[in-house]
């Protein structure tokens, strides 16, 4: 099999990927979920962040790193609007989306 023809597979595969998203999105959107105070405090503190406002070029691992810490930031949001603090924990629903960028995150 040469390289072009996996990558074509590899298209139709993110193809199929993307239906069972389009199938899942209307039966799931927000979990809830408990986070420790310091946790959230990092994430409300990074929503909160001013940023520089234009990007240079970066390279992949750069743009992931920014990518990751946006997600952070969103968290954050959420946090700020809806969170409730329950002692050392915030209650929080968060979208799906969210959730798995954080999961993808830890490995």
């Amino acid at each position: 099999m040469e390289r072009g023809e996996q990558y074509v597979r590899y298209q139709q595969d993110r193809t199929v990927l993307a239906s069972i998203g389009a199938h899942l999105d209307p039966q799931v959107s927000r979990v809830s979920v408990r986070l420790p105070r310091s946790v959230a405090e990092s994430a409300v503190a990074a929503w909160d962040r001013e940023e520089p406002g234009r990007i240079g070029e970066e390279s992949r691992e750069e743009y992931e790193l920014r990518d990751d810490a946006a997600e952070l930031a969103f968290i954050g949001l959420a946090i700020s609007s809806r969170g409730v603090w329950d002692g050392e924990e915030v209650v929080i629903d968060l979208d799906v989306v969210q959730i798995a960028a954080a999961l993808q995150a830890a490995r």
